[in-house]
């Protein structure tokens, strides 16, 4: 299938991977945004509609519920964007004979890991987020059909609330900041995401072999007490101190694993995409700053 006669229906199209994803997939075929008042994720069973509406040859799931505090206390919604609207896209892609791309999480994870994770390891997520999203890849795969399920780790971008825009902030009003140094990821930029993505998405074309389940994470790892020395060097702030703290010190509502390292060879072998490092990612973030979002 040729990418004129491709069209792709995007949902979650404002949010940071979401953004992202108009830029590389537009230039792959017919490319469908639906606003929430025609793809509501919170109210799964409409989705059918839009689907068949739609036909598309490709759904891509950029939406969910990412407040990892906020799931504890609002389980019900975190479960209908993350646990149910998954099984809803499987159902609906299944019957109009489209591929599925859905976006999942290290969270899946328990953290007692000391190596990369890969996709064969027993998830077992220790909070409601965590809990939803594995849900929905449940779902998903009780569905069926073409499928591919990309699990990322610790989502950045210069949109929306994430970890670099807060340090961002905070460093434009305190001279010292103490940041986490005992949670272990891979902080992965939301646009080599979509890039990963729109490979993934041009290799789908009769590619059953290539469905399942993969990590799409950056090479590497840090905490996120490296991750915020890292952000403050790119960016030339100098005039901010950073100090190491266990996460005794910032009491959350969700309890946080301690290491979700994703090992991405997988994706690597079977796509053939390039897996930058965590920092090589930083760095194309920083000079996506400067230069604007044409490049």
């Amino acid at each position: 299938m040729s990418s004129d006669d491709r069209t792709v229906l995007l949902l979650g199209a404002t949010g940071q991977v979401g953004h992202e994803l108009r830029r590389t997939l537009a230039p792959l075929g017919a490319l469908h945004t639906p606003g929430r008042d025609a793809a509501d994720l919170s109210a799964p069973r409409t989705l059918h509609r839009t689907v068949r509406a739609v036909a598309p040859d490709v759904i891509v799931n950029a939406a969910a519920y990412t407040d990892v505090d906020g799931a504890e206390t609002h389980p019900a919604s975190a479960r209908a964007l993350n646990a149910e609207a998954p099984g809803v896209l499987a159902e609906a892609a299944r019957a109009v004979g489209a591929w599925l791309v859905h976006y999942s999480t290290d969270y899946v994870f328990d953290g007692t890991k000391q190596a990369p994770y890969a996709e064969t390891d027993e998830p077992g997520p220790i909070n409601v987020y965590g809990r939803t999203k594995w849900a929905g890849e449940e779902a998903i795969r009780a569905v069926g059909g073409q499928y591919i399920i990309l699990r990322t780790s610790w989502v950045y971008s210069a949109r929306r609330s994430n970890f670099l825009r807060t340090m961002l902030r905070l460093a434009d009003t305190h001279e010292r900041l103490t940041v986490v140094d005992d949670q272990t990821g891979s902080p992965t930029w939301a646009g080599w995401i979509a890039e990963a993505t729109g490979a993934v998405v041009q290799q789908l074309d009769g590619g059953q072999g290539k469905g399942g389940t993969y990590h799409l994470a950056a090479r590497g790892q840090t905490s996120w007490y490296g991750f915020a020395r890292a952000i403050f060097a790119q960016y030339g702030r100098t005039d901010v101190t950073v100090e190491p703290v266990s996460s005794d010190a910032y009491p959350t509502a969700a309890a946080r694993p301690a290491y979700t390292v994703l090992c991405s060879s997988a994706l690597r072998r079977t796509f053939e995409i390039d897996v930058p490092s965590w920092s090589a990612q930083l760095a194309r973030q920083v000079q996506r700053t400067r230069d604007g979002p044409a490049s």
